[in-house]
């Protein structure tokens, strides 16, 4: 069965380009995010540099190592999924050939046997293309990371030779677990069903479709209910695990919804080539969710990832407005609270200044782990005119001395904690004198006046008149009204999230739309007999073309349906964890964006659909019609 597998192979490499495709670039996607996360976790900090620039190198790496973690597991979801889904469509378009092959003697076992032949072949073709491909796309990868400052400039990741065995690992591996079920149901489906398409042959939502499914269903929930629990940090990677699943469980659950799109179908492309059309999707389910599925990822993806970032923008925004309590925020790189205090209509001034430093927590066995921190200091009674500043528990009135107020998230600290630092020209201890509640943008960390830096200062100011003392501040540094500094705070926040979409997704989102491609064509292929009878029984072949178009765009329907349930989800979740986190009910949905998914979306799958399909009708129909009796 090995050498037929070969056979096969060689025969209809064509066939099974689409496959090779989907392995190589999702081996190089893998390869390339693995290795930049290993070299970004292995960097070697330069000796010879200050605290604060080591600390500032660190701490770029550290933000490298967890965007990278997210990145990888994001490539290694989309890499399964789509390498999965075309296996699977090929294995079930062949059921004709297989149905043959069973009734010529071959037995279940020698079915499987080739199918999986066929997967390790198309595996280790695709894992060494991929590793290829992959090298480019590292440097690309790396370019991202310092162009958009997530990683210390003159980063880059290295080569490192135990790649090879996991890249074709992950190829190979994935190809044939991709054919592993595909191939059992091929197996177990009765030959004479097969040939005429009936019974177990013709159903599309198994057992195992249904069990998964809801599985998958059931568990997108319970993460997304989990994501409102936690809040805080882990919100959005429980977001996009969320995603992981709810995509896994549409997928599976794909057939229910295209019965659900072919009803009005008929209502919008009115005409013969509509109801042709309508009846193609009802009889071509299986064909039509395959082609739906790397659609969906696409949609779920980018536009559940800018609902939830860009909530969370939004909720920042509402957050500080409703904190800040000042007219005019004063930015210097200096102390000047006294010139300030003095400025004309000037009636309160809070004086605050960054502070870097790295707190340990107690390991037990292995000692103290350290991680960095960044905080504010500064001056508890007038920070509380200019800012709604809360506590749960202690008082910020005795932040004065070596002492720190934090929010939970920073270690679980207490009240009357001791808690280990490595400040630069400061104690290496404070104590803990108050609780902060969770935040989205307000500092997790206040610290005592006493522990304030020389260097840059932040001064938030009230007065009677704020033109006036804006007039009069002008020459101390960069001064603005408190609405216009939440602007820029919002604006910087947006960049830095599409930076973020395009680092962790960019060349993910990418394969999907190579995806999209490889599923119309592979889709194409196995309909030249039906468009050559359509053509046969009176249509051209532009309206042969025009009915596949229509039917891709109902496909993209579908997969939009799928995707926006998805993100929704994820959406949702994120929205009710920062209602929790700090009572603000906010949701920001990504209309600019899912509007250009979907455009994007359905101008690859319209151009694949007519040039595959003009491709498929290129053969005189009457040969092809002719060739199958």
């Amino acid at each position: 069965m090995l050498r037929m597998s070969w056979s096969t192979f060689r025969d209809r490499w064509p066939v099974f380009l689409g496959a090779i495709i989907s392995v190589c670039l999702g081996v190089a996607l893998v390869q390339s995010s693995l290795l930049t996360l290993v070299s970004a976790a292995t960097a070697k900090v330069p000796p010879g540099l200050s605290a604060v620039e080591e600390r500032a190198i660190r701490d770029g790496y550290v933000g490298a190592i967890s965007l990278l973690g997210m990145t990888l597991g994001l490539a290694f979801f989309v890499a399964i999924f789509v390498v999965s889904s075309t296996f699977a469509f090929t294995v079930a378009q062949r059921r004709r050939d297989l149905a043959l092959l069973r009734l010529t003697g071959a037995g279940r076992r020698q079915v499987r046997t080739l199918l999986v032949g066929e997967a390790l072949l198309l595996g280790v073709i695709g894992s060494a293309l991929g590793m290829l491909v992959g090298l480019p796309l590292m440097r690309l990868q790396t370019t991202m990371l310092t162009t958009f400052e997530f990683a210390p400039p003159g980063f880059t990741a290295q080569w490192r030779d135990w790649i090879i065995a996991v890249s074709a690992g992950t190829g190979v591996g994935v190809a044939v677990l991709g054919v592993l079920a595909a191939s059992r149901r091929a197996a177990r489906v009765q030959p004479l069903e097969a040939l005429r398409d009936l019974g177990g042959a013709a159903r599309v939502m198994t057992a195992s479709r249904w069990v998964f499914g809801v599985l998958f269903l059931a568990g997108s929930v319970a993460l997304l209910i989990l994501v409102s629990a936690v809040g805080g940090e882990a919100a959005l990677p429980l977001s996009i695990n969320a995603t992981f699943t709810l995509v896994t469980a549409f997928a599976l659950l794909a057939p229910l919804v295209v019965p659900l799109v072919a009803a009005p179908f008929g209502l919008v492309f009115r005409g013969k080539l509509g109801l042709l059309a309508q009846a193609n999707l009802r009889t071509g389910v299986r064909r039509s969710a395959s082609t739906a599925a790397p659609i969906m990822v696409l949609v779920a993806f980018v536009v559940g990832m800018a609902g939830t970032t860009g909530t969370l923008t939004e909720a920042s925004r509402q957050e500080i407005t409703r904190e800040l309590r000042g007219d005019l925020v004063l930015n210097t790189d200096r102390p000047v609270g006294d010139q300030v205090a003095a400025a004309p209509g000037v009636t309160g001034v809070s004086e605050q200044a960054p502070v870097s430093f790295d707190i340990g927590t107690d390991e037990g066995e292995d000692g103290v782990e350290w991680e960095s921190a960044d905080g504010l200091a500064i001056f508890p009674a007038a920070y509380e005119e200019t800012h709604r500043a809360a506590v749960t528990s202690g008082n910020l009135a005795d932040l004065r001395g070596a002492s720190v107020a934090v929010t939970p998230s920073v270690g679980g600290w207490k009240v009357g904690d001791t808690m280990p630092v490595h400040l630069t020209g400061g104690p290496d201890q404070l104590r803990v004198v108050a609780l902060l509640p969770e935040t989205l943008s307000g500092p997790a960390v206040l610290l005592s006046p006493d522990l304030m830096p020389d260097g840059p200062r932040q001064y938030v100011v009230r007065a009677t008149d704020p033109a006036a003392a804006a007039t009069g501040l002008a020459t101390l540094g960069q001064v603005m009204t408190a609405g216009a500094w939440v602007d820029e705070y919002n604006d910087q926040q947006q960049r830095t999230n599409t930076n973020v979409m395009v680092a962790l997704m960019g060349m993910a989102m990418v394969y999907t739309l190579i995806a999209m491609v490889n599923a119309v064509v592979i889709a194409a292929s196995d309909r030249r007999a039906e468009f050559a009878a359509a053509r046969v029984t009176g249509l051209t072949r532009s309206q042969v073309v025009g009915t596949a178009l229509a039917e891709s765009v109902a496909v993209v329907a579908i997969g939009v349906l799928l995707g926006v349930l998805a993100a929704t989800g994820t959406i949702v979740g994120m929205a009710s964890a920062v209602r929790d986190m700090i009572g603000i009910n906010v949701t920001s949905l990504p209309w600019s964006m899912f509007g250009a998914v979907v455009a994007i979306a359905l101008a690859v799958v319209a151009v694949s659909s007519v040039l595959s399909t003009l491709s498929a009708t290129r053969t005189p129909p009457i040969r092809l019609v002719a060739a199958r009796e």
